[in-house]
């Protein structure tokens, strides 16, 4: 396999911000009175916002026409907007830096697909935005993860063939786009949820530009 880029999901690849999700969501539902904790808050891991919002409503009895829930998913993101307003580069996962850059220094095109609409905020506060070459989130795309779109449309942007391509992602539904999208699929976390993943770390400080190389050659 011929490497051209390397592109990175967000939350839980670049950097945590799922306990901002988590505060935001969690306020939400107290709003509406609807039971919400952190074991359900897993169910929403890789889904984009309308589709986390359906799950919480489902969980309460009263029904919401769709310019209700369009408030409600606004709402929901003013609560994480002013959360992030405290990421700064120290909020960077370990060894995500070395390895972003790594990977600029080998001459590699990179990007940014993210279930976030807020990805570009994000990105500037964490001060990475010279390390990525296009930034794709919720915003510029029709569908959702697990559907490929979102890392196609970084292929297309980036202008490289998606079999040239590796995707990085945390959660299963973005490893199943990461494979639909027809790239090689890094998965980080546990082997048990991201089993379609080409080759799965642990954490981000296993990341290494010569590891990957070698596991692709590998295979």
């Amino acid at each position: 396999m011929k490497i051209d880029a390397v592109i990175y999901d967000l939350d839980g690849v670049i950097t945590d911000t799922a306990e901002y999700h988590f505060m935001a969501w969690k306020a939400l539902a107290d709003e509406l009175h609807i039971p919400f904790d952190r074991s359900f808050n897993e169910q929403l891991k890789g889904l984009s916002r309308m589709d986390s919002l359906e799950l919480i409503l489902q969980q309460g009895n009263e029904p919401f026409s769709e310019e209700e829930k369009q408030l409600l998913a606004a709402k929901k993101n003013e609560h994480y907007q002013e959360l992030i307003q405290k990421i700064s580069p120290k909020d960077l996962l370990p060894g995500v830096e070395s390895f972003m850059k790594e990977v600029k220094r080998a001459g590699i095109k990179t990007g940014l697909a993210s279930a976030s609409k807020n990805a570009q905020t994000v990105i500037e506060r964490l001060q990475v935005t010279d390390l990525l070459d296009t930034v794709v989130d919720a915003a510029k795309v029709e569908k959702g993860k697990p559907d490929p779109e979102v890392f196609l449309t970084a292929a297309d942007q980036l202008d490289v063939p998606p079999s040239h391509c590796v995707g990085i992602e945390d959660a299963g539904s973005g490893v199943q786009a990461i494979k639909s999208a027809g790239m090689y699929a890094v998965g980080v976390g546990s082997k048990e949820f991201l089993s379609q993943a080409d080759w799965v770390i642990a954490d981000t400080s296993q990341l290494t530009w010569d590891d990957l190389i070698q596991r692709i050659r590998e295979q």
